[in-house]
Parts: C-alpha cells; structure tokens; sequence
C-alpha cells in the first residue's frame, strides 16, 4: 500500500518555505536599503539562512529573489480573483481591472520595496528582466480574463495592458486618496483608452510592427 504524500514534510516544500522566508527578510530591507547585494545578505541573516545554502536555493542570488517576489504577487492576484464570486460574470474589461487592483492590493504593504524594485528595473542590465516579468504578469490577466486568442490580438492586448499596468502602478505608488480611490479611476480611465485602442489595432492586421507599435504609443503617450 503506497503511502500519501505529505506536502509539508517534502524536500520541495522545505525548500520552498526557506526562499519564502528569505522573501520576507528581504522585504523589510528592500523598502529602506533597496534591492542591494548588501540587502540580500542582510535579509539572510535575520532568515537564518546560511549563504551556501541559499546559494543552492537561489543560484542567481538576489536576482531570484526578485522574481519570487513578482511570482509572489501574480499568484496572490489570481487568488483574490479565485475568491472572487462574481469574477466570472464580469465583462472583459471589469475582469482586467479587478486583476489589476488585486495585484496592487496585495502589494500594498510592500509598497516602499515596489517602488524601489522598478529603480532597480531601471537599470540598463536589469530592464530585460522587468520586461519579461510585465509580460509574465498581463498574460496571466488575459488568460484570468478567459482570453484564448492565438493570433494577432494575442500580442496586441498584452502590449497595451502592459502599459496600462506600469503607468497605474507609477501613479499608485503616489496615491495618498483613502483606499487609493484615485488609483482605481485613473486605471478604469487607461481601461477604457486600451479597449478602444485594441479595437482600431484590430481592424488594422495589415499594418507592418513598425506601423503598430507607432500608434500605441501615439494613443498611449508613455504608457509603453
């Protein structure tokens, strides 16, 4: 008779607790310090992580710190969306909004460490990581929203959220309005431009790359 597996007592949930321990000690940090090697080794300290072992736990150092944490926050999104009962039932456009706020809401407490991250995405060898987790993060909306498209639509509704969720996350980590009221109807307004955008791309499929990305950021400003 096969035994049940036990998830708290596998190697790989140990292994899981201990990056998220470290996730949390280098939160604290981030949000004074920065996301600094000197952080790092800080937030392993008061981990109780030694360094041979976190080495083998994040081999990238603090660059998989950095995406536990943006993994962190996706999979809070979605579970606030999971726990959401009328999500389902909502349009299109509510179901991307929701997303959106529910990211930002769980990223809350951590709002000082966020604002530092994107100085550090920033950087000219670091910009290619942020970009890769921006796409990572407005997929997952898109599919959370029950998208399926595999065609020319599947590329255009990711670039135009993704500059809809930099520009609400820049003006979200300013926002003093209680509940951060203002960040709501400022990301229902960049909603509402991304729609309409979306829908004049989608009559224009033969236009050239070039051509396309011209007119987001034309109808977009300096959200892409």
């Amino acid at each position: 008779m096969k035994k049940a597996k036990n998830a708290k007592s596998s190697p790989a949930s140990g292994k899981d607790t201990t990056r998220r321990k470290i996730l949390i000690a280098m939160l604290r940090h981030a949000g004074f310090d920065g996301w600094t090697k000197t952080a790092y080794a800080r937030a392993l300290k008061d981990a109780g992580v030694a360094r041979g072992e976190a080495d083998l736990l994040l081999p990238s150092g603090l660059r998989d710190v950095i995406d536990l944490f943006g993994a962190w926050a996706d999979e809070e999104m979605n579970k606030r969306i999971a726990a959401a009962p009328g999500f389902r039932h909502m349009r299109v456009r509510e179901k991307i909004a929701f997303a959106v706020r529910a990211r930002l809401e769980a990223l809350t407490p951590h709002r000082e460490a966020m604002r530092r991250l994107l100085y550090w995405y920033a950087l000219p060898t670091h910009m290619p990581l942020g970009v890769k987790r921006l796409y990572k993060t407005v997929d997952r909306m898109w599919r959370a929203a029950g998208d399926a498209s595999t065609d020319f639509n599947f590329y255009t509704k990711r670039i135009l959220l993704a500059g809809v969720v930099k520009v609400t996350m820049l003006f979200w980590l300013d926002d003093d309005s209680a509940g951060c009221r203002k960040s709501w109807e400022f990301l229902d307004r960049r909603i509402g431009e991304v729609l309409k955008a979306g829908k004049a791309i989608s009559l224009a499929r033969e236009w050239k790359p070039a051509e396309i990305v011209d007119f987001i950021k034309r109808k977009m400003g300096r959200a892409v």
